[in-house]
């Protein structure tokens, strides 16, 4: 009996450890290869042996525990961080001198990229990267990450230009549509484009609600509707990890964030800032929030980015909230993230939390001076502690990995002062090296310039993307002036007068000549705090236009002369009450081009947004509404999943998707 259930248990072992025996390709440049038999291996320490880590029919957690155990404990503290990976002067390419600083001396090996290039220029510079990896003692594949590169707002540290890869609305934009099956398509084309360009993860989606209309970074979010934000994340990260529950070989890495509660951050200023550090909620509401993340840990997302914010929780729990930032929190990262929610995967820290926040990172810049990233932290609640200090609480509290920081040493140095066990540090290291063996970038890590150029930005996935954009346009009054036909006199403010030709429609010059007059605006914004880097470039403060705002003193005056549809582009809620009374028409626009705009204003795509987040009346209803709990503002404009048809008529009930 004994020998039997020794037998099964052998059998359960291998079954575990055991990957297929079919050959995968191999790159067969920077690093020996081993053949064995019929079988060939890289030979990532160059020993001439062939080691279970190397050996691609191995399990990836048994890979990553025989690689862990291998390494010093420099280099898996370097494992465990993630800075940005260096750019040349004018950022066309990377400082491959400065890189292999970064990547060979200080041994880190994973890194977001920045750069804003063409796909097969950015396939040749990731792959420069790579080999620089491979010359490493051991030949650890980078993670290459990025922040979302599919949309029209580009923000440094928040998302980056769409230079060379399909175009699509913003998230909010899909939020307004509200279809499943189009953010998975969206997430695998990505996929297919981020792979093809070398890019292994995505720090997205957002799963935050945004449940305070002043908040900088809703045009990210999937709205402030829980139950809609939590399917759409789940069919996100699938399309994106390319598995119905788990990352696939040939998937992205997807990294949720932020947990939890970002989108109640205090007046809507953001964390990236020493005045934006707080957010407040309940018990309630702060489970409402975490639910939103439900759908991404169903569909097995790989990591989870903890929010910057000091949690503010009233109620009889609040005592376990102590005032620092969630990624120096133990029961918000374990308990609540770990234990609670069985969140399983890696805690990538955001941006900062270890640097030091000195006089410019709470107080700003001085007058005069161009506000830059010199002195730039997040270490909310822990401003005054050493960066030693600050790995320590975050290891502690649950983190893996921190962002936005090169130098590993602090690490080093708590584990020989005996502040942490080697062990917590194998085990976050264990995580991480998985991930790379679960994507096969220990057996390939490169990718093909060609097949790049072919693959990002391909004509099929622009085409669906710039129909994406047509259908997320959501109609808020229509003033039977649509759809606009073919020879129809228009008046063009903010519009090409060649798309708006293309469409069979006769551009004028003055508004007085025109039919109708097309009229683009965006949200407005002040910046309430220009002497920091973020509050200078965040849209933040009141979302309302002032009454001598040249935009909408342009507007009236156009309106006067000739019946007029306004544009407004949605980043985060308007208070769109002096344009709806001025206009005629009115379209919310989630990101949307001059073809895909017009696409739809002549019917040729009917428009399908719904409002993803409600739209105050007022100033004063705006500053009434609690931060944490969404739709909650007083007689709002228009509520939340408002939209009509071209015609004036409600949307057509959302079949379940």
């Amino acid at each position: 009996m004994a020998t039997l259930l020794g037998w099964v248990a052998t059998q359960s072992l291998l079954a575990q450890t055991k990957m297929s025996a079919q050959q995968p390709a191999l790159a067969d440049r920077d690093v020996p290869v081993l053949v064995r038999g019929a079988l060939r291996f890289r030979d990532l320490n160059r020993d001439g042996r062939l080691s279970p880590f190397e050996d691609w029919r191995l399990s990836p957690a048994r890979r990553a525990a025989d690689l862990t155990r291998r390494l010093t404990l420099p280099e898996k503290a370097g494992t465990m961080v993630h800075d940005a990976a260096p750019l040349q002067a004018g950022g066309k390419g990377y400082d491959l001198a400065a890189a292999t600083s970064l990547i060979a001396h200080q041994h880190v090996t994973s890194v977001i990229t920045r750069l804003a290039i063409p796909g097969r220029a950015l396939a040749e510079q990731n792959n420069a990267l790579q080999a620089i990896a491979a010359q490493a003692r051991i030949a650890i594949p980078l993670t290459i990450s990025t922040d979302p590169r599919h949309h029209f707002q580009a923000l440094d540290g928040a998302s980056v230009a769409a230079v060379g890869f399909s175009k699509w609305p913003e998230t909010t934009g899909f939020a307004a549509i509200g279809d499943t099956a189009l953010v998975e398509r969206f997430a695998d084309i990505a996929r297919q484009e981020y792979r093809a360009a070398g890019i292994q993860q995505t720090l997205s989606p957002m799963a935050d609600l945004a449940t305070e209309p002043r908040w900088s970074r809703i045009n990210g979010t999937f709205g402030e509707d829980p139950a809609l934000v939590s399917r759409l994340v789940g069919a996100y990260v699938r399309g994106f990890q390319h598995g119905r529950s788990g990352l696939a070989r040939d998937g992205v890495s997807a990294v949720v964030k932020h947990w939890v509660g970002y989108g109640a951050s205090d007046k809507g200023y953001d964390g990236h800032n020493w005045y934006g550090r707080h957010a407040s909620l309940n018990e309630h509401t702060l489970r409402l929030h975490a639910d939103a993340f439900r759908g991404a840990f169903a569909a097995g997302v790989t990591g989870v980015m903890p929010t910057y914010a000091i949690l503010k929780i009233s109620g009889q729990s609040g005592q376990r909230f102590p005032a620092v930032g969630t990624a120096f929190s133990r029961h918000v990262l374990t308990d609540l993230l770990r234990k609670r929610y069985g969140f399983t995967g890696i805690i990538l820290s955001d941006w900062g939390v270890t640097k030091d926040c000195g006089a410019i990172c709470r107080d700003g810049f001085p007058q005069g001076v161009v506000p830059s990233r010199d002195g730039y932290s997040t270490a909310w609640g822990m401003e005054d502690a050493s960066p030693l200090d600050r790995f320590v609480a975050g290891i502690q509290a649950g983190v893996n990995q921190f962002g936005g920081v090169s130098d590993s040493s602090p690490i080093v140095e708590a584990v020989r002062q005996g502040r942490l066990p080697e062990a917590r540090i194998d085990a976050s290291v264990k995580r991480i090296l998985e991930l790379k063996f679960r994507l096969g970038l220990f057996e390939n890590p490169y990718v093909d310039p060609a097949a790049a150029q072919t693959i990002v930005g391909a004509p099929a996935f622009q085409a669906e993307g710039l129909k994406a954009q047509s259908r997320a346009l959501t109609v808020l009054k229509a003033g039977k002036l649509l759809p606009v036909v073919p020879g129809t006199k228009v008046y063009l403010s903010g519009i090409s007068a060649a798309v708006a030709q293309a469409y069979k429609l006769v551009p004028v010059a003055r508004p007085e000549d025109a039919d109708i007059a097309l009229v683009r605006m965006v949200a407005p914004w002040r910046s309430e705090h220009p002497q920091y880097f973020y509050g200078a470039k965040q849209h933040e403060g009141s979302l309302a236009w002032a009454d001598d705002d040249p935009a909408l003193v342009s507007l009236s005056a156009i309106a006067a002369k000739v019946p007029t549809i306004a544009v407004v582009y949605l980043d985060r809620p308007a208070i769109l009450t002096p344009v709806a009374a001025i206009s005629r028409g009115l379209i919310a626009n989630f990101g949307a081009s001059d073809q895909a705009l017009l696409a739809t204003l002549t019917g040729k795509v009917p428009p399908e947004g719904r409002l993803p987040f409600e739209i105050p009346s007022s100033e004063a209803a705006v500053s009434k509404q609690a931060s944490d709990v969404p739709s909650d503002s007083e007689r709002p404009l228009y509520p939340i999943g408002y939209g009509l048809t071209l015609s004036g008529m409600p949307l057509p009930a959302r079949k379940g998707n």
